[in-house]
């Protein structure tokens, strides 16, 4: 039998929201000291039809040549490309997944060089149905 997420007062998720935002806005150091990329979602936790704000750090490198995300979930997989500059690129990148159904879903950055994976960062959302939270 699939797990039952409990049910969620509406009023409390949504205050919860500006907490949430504040503690995951912040961008952890690599244990390396060293990190390509970096993925952030603007929240934990989202009603449907969600718009989750997604942030992307990438360290500058002449290699970087493609940004790839993706929102990767049981009924529903997005993804989008973004062409890079090499370490003329911007640092941060905003973009949006809009409209995405109930679910969890894990949120991927991908750094490409021309023949290779440079580096790879994941987040995870959990989308709750409106039944879920009535």
């Amino acid at each position: 039998m699939p797990y039952q997420w409990p049910s969620l007062d509406r009023l409390c998720v949504l205050a919860l929201a500006p907490l949430v935002f504040l503690v995951f806005l912040r961008v952890a150091p690599a244990a390396s000291g060293e990190s390509v990329v970096e993925i952030r979602a603007f929240g934990r936790y989202f009603i449907e039809p969600a718009n989750l704000s997604v942030t992307v750090q990438v360290e500058p490198n002449a290699s970087n040549r493609l940004l790839r995300f993706e929102a990767d979930g049981e009924r529903v997989f997005r993804a989008s490309e973004i062409a890079l500059e090499g370490d003329r690129a911007k640092r941060v990148h905003v973009l949006q997944f809009q409209a995405l159904p109930a679910g969890h879903y894990v949120l991927r950055a991908e750094v490409h060089s021309a023949n290779s994976l440079r580096g790879v960062a994941e987040d995870r959302v959990l989308v709750l149905g409106r039944e879920t939270i009535q």
